[in-house]
């Protein structure tokens, strides 16, 4: 199904998806072209309309289409809105016959030629809650391809050496087949309804086009074979870190490492290879860490070299790829095919282009890149019991939703007397328009706010005028792009994406707390604990962030189901050790940096945190959130009870020092001033 969502997260319980209904249709003609009127019929006996409540026998088409090749999809322009179709997409009801039929020219209703297929489901008016059938495609045209071996857009895995068999049948009559295989015709076929080769010898990555033509069409299949390139077993160079490994003395080579257990082998594809990995970039496998590495060699210092992890496992586990094509899980700047395209030039000046023909995210490399020059290098935080925090998203600060805009209003911030501001997670997230914790790279800046720079530019300029910056991170869970998720993922459909496998080393199958959203990190893993403590590095050092405020801390426990929220609020303590693990490793790198827990929990648990190495000479203390909107909504409101606020008080909590954070508005509490103006007490009622 083709759809936009604009939310952060979508949460759907079993109920909302039971409301999805298995319906009836048919197609007449059943064999048409794209400017043939045709009719979808569906039987009414096979909908409860219900079940989705709907009157009047208001149904809608949704729909959408795809060019001869059947890429590039496209909604139908008379779709309207998920939670608002459009009237013109409106089936008409024939009471007699109980069935619902749409009339249309798919060239007219899609407004483009040259269509290969459609794609359409059944639902109400405002679809919201799964109100809508299964999705149904249909070809359309009198000729058509089918590609019997290997399936369409694959990727076999071969032996070197090993024949790589090729069959394909087509409609209509007799057509011509042309096979190239990278980019050079390799096999021709003229007047056939069939097509069978064999290429021998394979000993070498293939990407395959097989293109068929009948009078002016020509359809095109694409497919690749992969060869396993018996990794090369070789010690990996001293002090390299996953991910990219600049030389800081040669800025034509750069070093990849990849940790990617019970994987057999890997190659990494990118610009600097025209996307078509020879052995040459096959990377060597370390045979103490088991990590995979490449130096990359003849690269141009000051340019931009996009690439991808193309990660095999050979016998994969049921419903598992054999291969994943994958950015790297330590970018700190990617490239997304769904997000990109709707960033403003005037946000991200210059943003190095998508590769074309290329899927997924890729990461970008750039030797020679030009530290930022900072301003002040050693700021003086505000004291932890003086800290008064805005918190910012930047989406929803003014129109222009940029850090350019909080560059310009510093005076607005400066007038406020606040001495810090929180921001909203900037990590890549998924989508552009989001409050950011569907995180998906935690090491990368999101693009849709601006570019690297630009936040430097903003993080300096708040420490020259005394602000301390605060960066909120999403460490609990990570989204489905995320490498480490899509790595060790159950794909059963194949479109690239899916939850976590048992054989993933970072990720829990199912959530071990009752509070989650995305994909759940185990957080007692060590090669999770790794990633975090490269995630807290990146952001401490290269952007001088003074401070962390950890959300939803709950989640980092193995010791409860997704079911028990009693567990979940309970002290856990490999919760309390952990965190404080995490704390530890940020004050090793900063001794003053903030480290702050949206726990939200019990006392004797959030203690343990609070009054952690309060003692030292630079005092520490992990400082939680205080939630008190409700008793501040009241005292707003004009109102007797529910009014005690000495919560508020750190000692109250059993904290030695002030390490309380108490809020009486955040993202997740707001309106307490809309409250009292609408029901706040009047003329002493």
């Amino acid at each position: 199904m083709k759809k936009t969502l604009l939310l952060l997260f979508l949460l759907m319980s079993a109920a909302l998806f039971a409301q999805t209904q298995t319906i009836t249709y048919s197609i007449n003609p059943q064999t048409f072209e794209d400017t043939t009127p045709i009719t979808i019929t569906v039987d009414g006996s096979s909908i409860n309309e219900g079940t989705w409540s709907v009157t009047g026998n208001a149904l809608y088409l949704w729909s959408w289409s795809y060019d001869i090749n059947d890429t590039a999809q496209a909604d139908s322009p008379s779709n309207g809105s998920w939670t608002a179709s459009n009237e013109a997409s409106r089936f008409t009801y024939n009471s007699a016959t109980d069935t619902y039929t749409k009339t249309f020219t798919p060239s007219v209703y899609f407004n483009r030629n040259g269509i290969g297929k459609i794609g359409f489901l059944i639902k109400a008016k405002d679809g919201t809650g799964a109100k809508q059938s299964q999705d149904i495609l249909v070809e359309v045209g009198t000729f058509q391809v089918n590609l019997t071996a290997p399936v369409e857009n694959s990727a076999t895995i071969l032996g070197s050496g090993s024949n790589f068999n090729i069959t394909a049948t087509n409609t209509n009559g007799l057509a011509s087949y042309s096979l190239k295989a990278n980019g050079v015709v390799i096999n021709t076929a003229a007047s056939a309804s069939s097509y069978t080769y064999s290429h021998t010898s394979i000993t070498s990555n293939q990407t395959y086009e097989l293109a068929v033509t009948q009078g002016t069409t020509t359809i095109t299949k694409k497919f690749s074979a992969i060869v396993n390139p018996n990794t090369v077993s070789a010690a990996m160079p001293a002090g390299l870190v996953d991910g990219i490994n600049y030389n800081s003395t040669d800025a034509t080579k750069a070093t990849l490492v990849l940790d990617a257990p019970l994987k057999d082998f890997v190659y990494v594809a990118g610009s600097f290879n025209n996307w078509q990995p020879s052995s040459a970039y096959a990377m060597k496998k370390d045979p103490t860490s088991g990590k995979f590495w490449l130096e990359l060699t003849g690269l141009v210092s000051g340019v931009s070299n996009t690439y991808q992890y193309w990660v095999v496992k050979t016998t994969p586990i049921a419903n598992s790829p054999a291969l994943v094509k994958t950015a790297d899980p330590y970018s700190t700047l990617v490239l997304s095919p769904y997000d990109d395209p709707s960033i403003p030039a005037a946000s991200y000046p210059n943003m190095p282009v998508y590769p074309v023909g290329q899927s997924f995210e890729v990461t970008v490399l750039k030797t020679g890149q030009t530290p930022y020059n900072w301003k002040v290098t050693n700021f003086t935080k505000p004291e932890k019991d003086k800290l008064v925090v805005y918190e910012v998203l930047v989406r929803d600060f003014d129109a222009a939703r940029s850090y350019q805009s909080l560059i310009d209003k510093i005076d607005y911030f400066k007038n406020l007397k606040i001495n810090a501001i929180q921001l909203m997670p900037v990590m890549e997230f998924e989508g552009n328009e989001s409050w950011g914790y569907n995180t998906s790279f935690h090491m990368a800046l999101d693009k849709f706010y601006g570019t690297s720079d630009k936040l430097k530019e903003l993080i300096d300029l708040c420490h020259q005028n005394g602000i301390a910056v605060i960066l909120d991170v999403a460490l609990n869970h990570a989204f489905g792009r995320n490498p480490m998720v899509r790595m060790w993922m159950n794909d059963p459909d194949g479109d690239g994406f899916g939850a976590p496998t048992a054989e993933n080393p970072y990720f829990n199958t199912v959530a071990k707390h009752s509070y989650s959203v995305g994909e759940d990190f185990n957080h007692q893993s060590l090669k999770t604990q790794y990633y975090v403590d490269r995630v807290i590095k990146q952001w401490i050092e290269e952007y001088k962030i003074d401070g962390f405020r950890w959300d939803l801390t709950k989640g980092f426990t193995q010791a409860c189901t997704a079911n028990d929220q009693n567990c979940t609020n309970a002290y856990q303590q490999d919760r309390v050790d952990v965190l404080k693990k995490y704390a530890d490793y940020s004050w090793s790198l900063d001794p003053t940096h903030y480290t702050i827990f949206e726990h939200l929990g019990t006392d004797a648990e959030e203690k343990e945190w609070a009054n952690y190495r309060v003692a030292d000479p630079v005092s520490k203390g992990i400082m939680m959130w205080g939630k008190m909107t409700d008793q501040y909504s009241q005292l707003a409101m004009g109102y007797a009870t529910n009014t005690d606020i000495s919560r508020m008080a750190s000692a109250s909590h059993g904290f030695v020092a002030n390490r309380l954070m108490g809020y009486a508005e955040s993202h997740d509490e707001e309106r307490v001033m809309y409250k009292s103006l609408q029901f706040g007490a009047s003329n002493g009622s």
